[in-house]
Order: structure tokens, then C-alpha cells, then sequence
């Protein structure tokens, strides 16, 4: 069991759906009233009902005056890292500070593909991924001009810019014991979903995580652990793990905290999204914040 300090934090996950972009909206605008911290937008472009990720994520800037966003995750194989670190310095400049960016290796290949992505193995997709790390970094230099000379990406003397207005998180969105170590020695956090990351597996996932960052000569505590999250708060009586009252969700996410070691939770409501988004802000995160301050002073 693991408990690594960090600050708590919040954020909602909305559909970026195309005909329902009016619920996006005041679901962002709930989170940034309501005091959350992060908005995570999922990157799927073959998915035709959906809107593309990176403008909904402009517009929700626009929009907002404190909440953070960012891709959850950024789906690397159609976006070119060099392209993808210019678009979120723009958005860090534009925004005065308030973008992260989420990083994906890449799934749903057969999409990816239709679309004119490549189709990668897992080990070129995580090489890939590898790459997109240290070209994206380059193109946020000081440098007057870079070149990377990579097996899936190239620079050959491109002149960097604009650089973000403050250091942007690079948050690995893996599962895979080879990138789950990147995120140890390269990452600055990680961002798995309760869905494919349970937490009856979380310590195994710490523990690779934490052996890259100590070889790295790295503190673990350094990386910030997010947590995609998916359910519903009711009134009734509990259906299962995050399916229930306020409380049941207070106490769960606490254990989540304190005993598996995620610090941000990152809510994907299963139905009602603004009104649960709002209970979210009103009900659970402050209640969590101080169950969790009470635990580590005990």
C-alpha cells in the first residue's frame, strides 16, 4: 500500500460529443465554479460523433477562468508530437498557464489506420511514444534550433516556439510494464483509468513505476498519479464500487488515496453529468480532501 503525499486533486472527464456540445459546456463551466481542478477530454478523432479534442479544448478555455485542461490522453498516432507541442504551448500562452499534456501510445489500430495513422506493433507504439517525449520537450526549448534524429520522428533544424508560460505536465496515459517505467524515469505523471487499471493491480503498477523513477535518480512523489474514475452518486443505497451515496464515494476514493497511492481523480458521470458534476465539487472532493489530510496527520 502506498501513499505518496501529494496534494489532492479533482476534475471531471466529459464526452466531447458533437450533438450535445451544450452539456460539455456547463459541464466545464460546473467544474470551474464548483472549484475542481483538471478537465480531461478523451482523444478518439476516428470517432465520428465526437468533436476534435484539441479545439473543444480551446473552447473550453475560453471559456473557464481557473480550471485546468488537458487531452485524456492525446492520441499520438495522429498527431505528430512537434505539431502536438506547438498546439499546447498555444494553448498554455492562450490560456495563461492553465494546459497539461496527457500522452497516448495509441489503441483501436484498425481506426487509427482507416484514418491514415500507421499501424504499430506495442513495441513500436512504445517507442514511438519515447520519441514524442523527448521531440515535444525539444520543441518547448530555449533551444535557437533542434534536430532529433529518431526512428519515428525526425527534426531537422526547426526552430522552437513558442515556449508554454509555465513547465506543462507530460502525463503518460500506459498500462505496460516497459512505458509504465518511462513514466517513472521521463514522465512528470500517470493517468490510467479505473476501467483497465483496477486497483487490485495499482501496486504492481506503483512499483514500476517508482524502480524508473529511482534509476532516473528521481523521487516517486514526484509524479503525480491521476485516476480516470467512472460512476454515479445517488441517494439510495450502494450498487458497487463507486455507485452510492456521497459518503460511500468519500470513503472509497479515499482508500483510493491512501492506501493505493493516486492523489487526482479525474469523474466520468454515467448519466445526469452536470448535476452529478456538481455534487462532485459540492459533496465528495472537499469531504475527501479532509478525510485524506486527517489520515496522513494521524
Amino acid at each position: 500500500m502506498a501513499d505518496y503525499g501529494r496534494p489532492m486533486q479533482f476534475g471531471v472527464f466529459p464526452t466531447p460529443a458533437a450533438d450535445d456540445l451544450e452539456t460539455v459546456l456547463a459541464i466545464a463551466h460546473a467544474a470551474d465554479v464548483g472549484g475542481l481542478d483538471l478537465i480531461g477530454v478523451q482523444d478518439h478523432p476516428y470517432q465520428r460523433r465526437f468533436l476534435d479534442t484539441w479545439v473543444l479544448m480551446a473552447a473550453i478555455l475560453a471559456r473557464t477562468e481557473q480550471v485546468r485542461v488537458f487531452p485524456d490522453v492525446a492520441n499520438l498516432p495522429l498527431r505528430p508530437p512537434a505539431m502536438m507541442a506547438k498546439a499546447a504551448a498555444s494553448l498554455d500562452v492562450i490560456s495563461a498557464g492553465r494546459f497539461e499534456l496527457g500522452l497516448g501510445a495509441g489503441a483501436f489500430w484498425e481506426a487509427v489506420v482507416a484514418m491514415g495513422g500507421p499501424q504499430r506493433s506495442p513495441g513500436e507504439a512504445a517507442g514511438a511514444l519515447v520519441e514524442a517525449i523527448d521531440v515535444i520537450r525539444a520543441m518547448w526549448s530555449d533551444e535557437r534550433s533542434v534536430r532529433y534524429a529518431g526512428r519515428h520522428y525526425q527534426l531537422s533544424g526547426v526552430k522552437p516556439g513558442p515556449k508554454p508560460v509555465h513547465d506543462i505536465g507530460i502525463w503518460l496515459g500506459v498500462g505496460g510494464p516497459r512505458l509504465l517505467g518511462v513514466v517513472g524515469t521521463s514522465a512528470n505523471g500517470w493517468v490510467p483509468s479505473l476501467s483497465n487499471a483496477g486497483p487490485d493491480r495499482l501496486p504492481t503498477m506503483h512499483e514500476r513505476i517508482d524502480a524508473g523513477a529511482v534509476a532516473a535518480g528521481r523521487d516517486p512523489a514526484d509524479i503525480q498519479r491521476l485516476y480516470n474514475v467512472f460512476g454515479s452518486i445517488t441517494d439510495g443505497a450502494s450498487g458497487g464500487l463507486l455507485h452510492g451515496p456521497p459518503s460511500q464515494w468519500v470513503e472509497e476514493l479515499s482508500v483510493l488515496a491512501t492506501e493505493y497511492g493516486m492523489d487526482s481523480f479525474i469523474f466520468g458521470p454515467a448519466e445526469d453529468p452536470v448535476t452529478q458534476v456538481r455534487r462532485f465539487a459540492d459533496e465528495v472532493a472537499p469531504a475527501v480532501r479532509e478525510v485524506v489530510a486527517k489520515v496522513r496527520r494521524a
